[in-house]
């Protein structure tokens, strides 16, 4: 059935007009996907800006490589890193930035990576531009992409020529780079710091107040008390209480005043033994210059005081009978001498020599000789007062020193008098020595002197021509100094 004319153009008409007043419809909906188009793209520009922000002012330098270790990007940091320009770095090969001597690490470590190792990170030193190196930490992560590509095939038909799909897979290597120079370098000072503080010498670390936070092995050893003994507590806990309060007074001012004291110091071991130590306390302070920590570094010199006695002993001593020997004397001799000018007080100066103590050595041997000597030197000590001196001249040879004598000669000559008859007769007493029984007698010469009227040569030689005169006159007695002492020729 055929439509008329008039009845298709009443029903174009008709749809026209339904579409027309759908249209406004239609133009409000494409408005708001207009409007939501654009605020998408705003955000996602946003978004963009924003990553390319983080991307390149991030704190780690980025790079993207490809599978043959050329460079791709760079972010910012990165070039400022290695001290380049952006355009400098692209298609360069990033080992050529990594130190010769470490290239073969980076080597290993991304030919291992390409291949599928778990390491996702490395540290090797590289270099900058300038010729400066730093130590850097890589972190570096894969990603595989797909490529689709068509390219034209000629068969050996020429006749057929076809377009065939073609796939392709890649690698992109994403590496960031951290400048741990200063990680390294802190590290490296504490395992210095830790070497140290594990050292032969005794550390103990305090906070501000003195209290004490930590101590190492050779403390333990040195002192006996353990970590856990100490912490917590300060370093009186090691107070020999030898030390007054000014002591430490003055220690603590040099310590504030110099950041640090040296010293030598008696403490007290954990079972009560008191030994002397080398103290070294050094205040920590921060940048604020406020002190944060205390550390003391003790050395034990037990041993070296212990050797320091031993030369002084062997310097000062007779190592046969233990007396001052004749340099030791002499400098006490010349004190005497002095406080004798102070006081005008008389001292004396005694020579004795044993009688027939050849017959000893010839009858019984030089050890009996020894023996006999060294009894000698405890009776001679035992004779005297305090403030005297006894000491072995040499060979059977002894001096006398007395001090502070009265003002008076012929009361400080009653003095001496009194003392030689207490050595006379001490002497004279037999000795058992070995089985044997000794009897010995001494001869003493005497010589009194006050205020520097003779030289000490001068003393020595009045005491010793009034020790032979004693001898001369029969031994085992003594005899003081006169001028009619002096032998004439």
């Amino acid at each position: 059935m055929r439509i008329s004319r008039k009845k298709e153009n009443e029903f174009l008409a008709l749809a026209g007009g339904e579409m027309l007043g759908d249209l406004p419809q239609h133009k409000v909906a494409l408005e708001q996907q207009r409007i939501e188009l654009t605020q998408t793209k705003d955000a996602l520009e946003r978004l963009l800006s924003r990553y390319l922000s983080l991307y390149e002012f991030a704190p780690i330098g980025y790079f993207t490589l490809n599978e043959n270790g050329l460079v791709n990007e760079v972010n910012l940091v990165g070039s400022r890193l290695l001290g380049q320009e952006y355009l400098k770095l692209i298609k360069q090969n990033f080992i050529r930035f990594i130190v010769p001597k470490d290239r073969e690490i980076w080597h290993i470590f991304f030919h291992n990576l390409i291949h599928g190792d778990v390491n996702k990170s490395c540290e090797v030193r590289m270099r900058r531009s300038d010729g400066s190196m730093f130590c850097a930490l890589l972190e570096c992560s894969i990603q595989h992409f797909s490529s689709r590509h068509f390219e034209s095939k000629e068969t050996k038909i020429k006749s057929v020529t076809s377009k065939q799909e073609m796939t392709s897979e890649g690698v992109t290597v994403l590496v960031a780079i951290s400048d741990i120079t200063k990680i390294k370098n802190t590290e490296q000072q504490l395992n210095i710091a830790a070497k140290v503080f594990n050292s032969q010498e005794g550390m103990m670390v305090t906070d501000a107040n003195s209290v004490i936070l930590k101590v190492n092995a050779a403390f333990t050893n040195i002192t006996g008390y353990s970590e856990e003994d100490v912490v917590g507590k300060t370093p009186k806990v090691l107070s020999s209480g030898r030390y007054d309060q000014e002591f430490y007074r003055d220690m603590w001012m040099r310590i504030n005043d110099f950041n640090e004291w040296e010293g030598e110091i008696w403490n007290r071991r954990k079972n009560g033994e008191i030994f002397p130590e080398w103290l070294t306390i050094a205040a920590v302070k921060a940048d604020s210059g406020e002190v944060t920590n205390y550390v003391a570094t003790l050395t034990d010199i037990t041993k070296r005081k212990a050797s320091e006695s031993e030369m002084n002993f062997l310097a000062f001593y007779d190592p046969l009978t233990h007396l001052p020997n004749r340099r030791l004397f002499n400098d006490r001799f010349k004190r005497a001498m002095s406080i004798s000018a102070r006081n005008k007080t008389y001292c004396a100066l005694m020579f004795l020599d044993l009688d027939k103590f050849k017959l000893v050595n010839d009858n019984l041997g030089h050890d009996m000789g020894d023996l006999m000597l060294q009894i000698i030197a405890q009776k001679l000590t035992l004779s005297i007062r305090e403030c005297d001196t006894v000491s072995r001249s040499g060979g059977d040879e002894f001096m006398v020193m007395l001090e502070n004598l009265n003002e008076n000669l012929e009361e400080a000559t009653l003095q001496v008098e009194i003392i030689a008859k207490k050595i006379l007769e001490t002497i004279s007493e037999p000795i058992q020595m070995a089985g044997h029984k000794c009897a010995s007698t001494v001869s003493i010469g005497i010589t009194l002197f006050i205020n520097h009227v003779f030289s000490l040569s001068e003393i020595q030689k009045q005491a010793d021509i009034a020790m032979y005169q004693a001898k001369k006159e029969g031994r085992n007695r003594l005899k003081f100094f006169t001028s009619t002492s002096i032998p004439h020729t």
